[in-house]
C-alpha cells in the first residue's frame, strides 16, 4: 500500500507520521526541495502528548503527484487551484481523500474524474516544528466521509485509529465538513482577533463572554446542530487543545492570507440564505478582512 500525501504543513505531516508508523510506504510532496532533502536525510519526526518522540522514514519529493494507493490532499483550500490539474492526470481509480477546513472545496473536488473521493474533519491538535518535525497538540477525531466510490479503497486509514489518534467513518461528508466549519467559527476567529491560544477563550472571563455570545448566535441560525454541538462541547475542545495555536491565528502572525472566506465566510453566506444574522461572527470576519486588506499581522 502506497499513500502520497500532498503538502507538508502540520497536518500532513502529522498523519504521515500515523501511517508511517504502520509500516505503510508513504511519499510527501512538498513545495520546497529544503523540506524534502531533510524529510529524505532526517525522517519524519513526531512529539507525542505523553512527551515521547518517534523518528518514522519517509520519502519527500516536489514532484507532481503520480499514480498510489491513495492521494491525501493535505494543504489548504488557497492551494487547491493549483492542484486539481495535477489530479485531473490521475488514472480515475486513484482515490482521493481531502483535508481542508471549510465548504469551498467540497463541490469543486466532486467535479474531478476519480471515482473514489472521499472527505475529512480532521480535529485534533498539530504544530510544525520545522520541516521535518511535527507536534502532534491535541488529541482529536479524523471524521471521514466516502461522497463517491467505495469505503475499501480507504480502508488504510484504519490503520492508524488508536486511542491517540480516533479514526471514524461516517455517513454524511457535507454534514461532517459543516460540523468542523461550525467548530472553525466558535475558535478561529476570536483567537486570530484576540491573539490568544485555544485554551484562553475558557480560561479568559471576557473572552468565554464573547465565545458564549457567537455560539448562542450561532445555534440561533442553525438550532440543529445544538444536539450535536451543545456548549459544553464547545468548551471541552477549547480544554482539549488549550496549547494549540488556531490555524487563524498562525495565519495571522505569519502575515499570510487566512482561510476566512472559506469558513466564517460560508456559514455567514449559509445563514443569510435561511435569513438568519449573526451579528458576532459578521464582525469578526470585517475586522479580520480588514486586517488582512491593511497588511497588519502583529
Amino acid at each position: 500500500m502506497s499513500v502520497q500525501i500532498i503538502g507538508g504543513g502540520a497536518v500532513g505531516l502529522l498523519v504521515a507520521s500515523f501511517l508511517a508508523e504502520q509500516n505503510v510506504s508513504v511519499t510527501i510532496i512538498t513545495r520546497r526541495e529544503e523540506q524534502a532533502s531533510s524529510l529524505n536525510e532526517g525522517g519524519l519526526y513526531r512529539n507525542n502528548i505523553d512527551g515521547s518522540t518517534i523518528n518514522v522514514e519517509v520519502v519527500a519529493s516536489t514532484a507532481p503527484v503520480s499514480q498510489a494507493s491513495l492521494v491525501i490532499i493535505a494543504t489548504k483550500y488557497t492551494e487547491l487551484h493549483a492542484i486539481y490539474p495535477m489530479l485531473k492526470k490521475l488514472s480515475p481509480d486513484v482515490p482521493l481523500l481531502f483535508l481542508q477546513n471549510g465548504l469551498a472545496h467540497y463541490e469543486e473536488a466532486l467535479l474531478l474524474p476519480q471515482r473514489h473521493i472521499a472527505f475529512c474533519s480532521a480535529q485534533f491538535g498539530a504544530l510544525k516544528e520545522n520541516d521535518n518535525t511535527v507536534s502532534h497538540r491535541g488529541i482529536g477525531v479524523l471524521k471521514t466521509a466516502i461522497e463517491r466510490g467505495d469505503e475499501g479503497r480507504f480502508s488504510i486509514l484504519k490503520e492508524m485509529n488508536q486511542k491517540n489518534f480516533p479514526v471514524t467513518f461516517e455517513g454524511n461528508a457535507e454534514q461532517i465538513l459543516f460540523e468542523k466549519v461550525l467548530l472553525n467559527c466558535f475558535i478561529n476567529p476570536l483567537t486570530a482577533i484576540l491573539k490568544v491560544k485555544n485554551g484562553e477563550l475558557v480560561s479568559n472571563p471576557n473572552a468565554l463572554k464573547l465565545l458564549h455570545a457567537l455560539y448562542n448566535e450561532l445555534m440561533h441560525a442553525f438550532p440543529y446542530m445544538q444536539k450535536i454541538f451543545p456548549f459544553e462541547e464547545v468548551e471541552r475542545l477549547c480544554v482539549q487543545t488549550a496549547e494549540n495555536t488556531s490555524s487563524m491565528l498562525a495565519d495571522r502572525l505569519a502575515g499570510r492570507k487566512t482561510e476566512i472566506e472559506t469558513i466564517v465566510g460560508a456559514v455567514l453566506k449559509k445563514a443569510g440564505k435561511k435569513g438568519h444574522a449573526i451579528p458576532t461572527l459578521e464582525t469578526l470576519y470585517g475586522l479580520i478582512k480588514a486586517m488582512e486588506e491593511s497588511g497588519e499581522s502583529s
